[in-house]
C-alpha cells in the first residue's frame, strides 16, 4: 500500500526545497533540482519536478516584458516539460501496477474503474503543492495592500480544503485499488502535438521540403 501521507510530505518538502535553492529561475532543463529519494518516491518526485518546472516557465511567458524569442524558447521549455509531465503521470500509475503485480494483487468480480487514475491525482496534488506555496508567498509580500493580503488568505484556505479532500480521495482510491475493488489501467495521453507523425504542422512541412 503507498502512503498518502508519505507523497504529500515530499511534494511540499521539495516545492521549498527547490525554491530555497534555486529561487525563481529555475533552470528548464531541470538537470540541476535534486531529487534524493528513492524507488516509487523517486519517480512521484520526478513528476513534481516537472510541475515546479512548469509553473515557472508559464510566469515568464505572461511577462510583458520578455522578447518574442524569449517567449518561443519559454513555449518550447512548456510544451517539452508538459510531455515530460504527462510522460511521468503515466509511469506512476505504471508503477503501482508493478506493485500490485509484485503483491498478487488482481481486481475481484465487479470491480469498477475510477474516472481519474492515482498519477492524475498524484499530478493534481503537486499543482496544489505549489498553488498553496505561491499563495503563502502573495500573503507574506511587504508590499501588497491588506486587500491582497487578505484574497490570498482566502484563496489558501479554499486551496487547502480542496488539498485535504483530494488527499483523502486518493487515500480511498488506493485503498480500493488494493484491495481489487477497484481496476486501475494506464490511460495514455497520446499527445500528437510533439509527435512529428502526427501534428500536422510538421510533416505538412516535411513532405513540402
Amino acid at each position: 500500500m503507498i502512503d498518502v501521507s508519505e507523497l504529500i510530505a515530499l511534494q511540499q518538502i521539495m516545492v521549498a526545497r527547490w525554491h530555497d535553492d534555486n529561487g525563481e529561475n529555475a533552470n528548464p532543463h531541470n538537470g540541476y533540482l535534486k531529487n534524493d529519494y528513492e524507488g516509487f518516491l523517486r519517480l512521484v518526485c520526478e513528476q513534481h519536478k516537472r510541475n515546479y518546472l512548469l509553473w515557472h516557465q508559464e510566469d515568464i511567458a505572461r511577462s510583458p516584458d520578455v522578447t518574442d524569442e524569449e517567449i518561443a524558447r519559454v513555449k518550447r521549455n512548456i510544451d517539452r516539460l508538459n510531455q515530460e509531465r504527462n510522460d511521468h503521470i503515466e509511469l506512476v500509475d505504471s508503477a503501482i501496477i508493478s506493485l500490485l503485480t509484485a503483491g498478487d494483487v488482481g481486481p475481484v468480480e465487479g470491480a469498477t474503474l475510477n474516472t481519474e487514475t492515482p498519477g492524475s491525482a498524484i499530478d493534481r496534488l503537486s499543482i496544489m503543492a505549489l498553488r498553496m506555496y505561491h499563495m503563502e508567498e502573495q500573503i507574506a509580500r511587504k508590499d501588497a495592500s491588506p486587500e491582497h493580503h487578505r484574497k490570498a488568505s482566502d484563496r489558501l484556505a479554499r486551496c487547502i480544503e480542496q488539498h485535504r479532500d483530494l488527499s483523502t480521495s486518493l487515500e480511498e482510491l488506493l485503498m480500493d485499488i488494493f484491495a481489487g475493488r477497484k481496476h486501475l489501467k494506464v490511460y495514455h495521453q497520446f499527445k500528437m502535438y510533439n509527435d512529428p507523425t502526427m501534428n500536422p504542422y510538421l510533416y505538412r512541412k516535411k513532405q513540402v521540403a
